[in-house]
């Protein structure tokens, strides 16, 4: 019963993410990562058609498939990921309404084109939003920003463009939430080590360094519960499904088919 306890308590969804600014990149491009755990251990890609644009996403397929994805990007060149937080939530909806981030991406991957679209989109939404998280966005004009959103509005919101080092690092808190309730603080010092120390100049730093570098880093980083490392570089979607520990990672297109 104590083990089943401690469990349970244990946050079942932390991910450590990064973005990249295109300004720093040889290609000008943004570069968007996730390191996805969670309690769903079986994950995959899935193409859907949605309302204005198509898109691929990272879903759950331990159950029932839902209109919910985890990672995804569109045919308008938009990317969108989560990190889950524990820091901003003060108010009294109910649990039955809340984790509802997967519901929001995939809606935003139907209808948005840029980042302007997506605060718009986050803005109309009717609330309470049923969520608490970090949102990394990325577009195909060179936007990358990630958003600190709470069930009624965006919190904060940081311009990777902006950045002096030309990249952020996010993991389970927030800057503008309750330090008490902060989570994934060792993985956030590891991963801005890891790329504060390393030799490879940014300019390089594709999907292949990421999920080298950090999802094949070791704790704290690498889990039990880590079920996938996905990559967004320039219109593709790399994914190492699966514990990344050793498992490849390959290419998707917006068309759902492996290059």
């Amino acid at each position: 019963m104590t083990l089943l306890l401690a469990l349970a308590a244990v946050p079942a969804f932390c991910c450590t993410s990064v973005i990249i600014s295109g300004k720093v990149r040889a290609d000008g491009k943004p570069v968007m990562y996730k390191h996805r755990d969670t309690g769903h251990k079986t994950n995959d890609i899935k193409w859907f058609q949605g309302e204005k644009y198509s898109f691929i996403g990272l879903v759950n397929t331990d159950g029932p498939l839902k209109p919910e994805v985890w990672a995804g990007t569109n045919s308008a060149g938009f990317s969108i990921m989560n990190t889950a937080t524990y820091d901003l939530k003060d108010d009294d909806v109910p649990a039955e309404k809340m984790d509802r981030e997967g519901y929001l991406m995939y809606r935003a991957l139907e209808v948005c084109a840029t980042v302007e679209d997506f605060e718009h989109f986050l803005d109309t939404l009717s609330k309470p939003m049923g969520v608490e998280a970090n949102f990394g966005v990325i577009d195909a004009k060179g936007g990358a920003v990630y958003y600190e959103v709470d069930n009624w509005r965006i919190r904060a919101r940081y311009d990777v463009n902006e950045e002096e080092k030309g990249y952020r690092v996010v993991t389970n808190f927030t800057w503008q939430g309750r330090e008490a309730d902060h989570k994934g603080v060792d993985r956030y010092e590891k991963a801005s080590r890891l790329l504060e120390e390393t030799c490879i100049p940014i300019s390089e730093w594709d999907h292949d360094f990421l999920i080298n570098k950090i999802s094949r880093s070791g704790a704290p980083i690498l889990r039990p519960i880590t079920t996938a490392a996905i990559v967004f570089e320039g219109g593709t979607m790399w994914a190492s499904l699966g514990f990344p520990d050793k498992n490849p990672y390959r290419p998707y297109t917006e068309k759902g088919m492996r290059l």
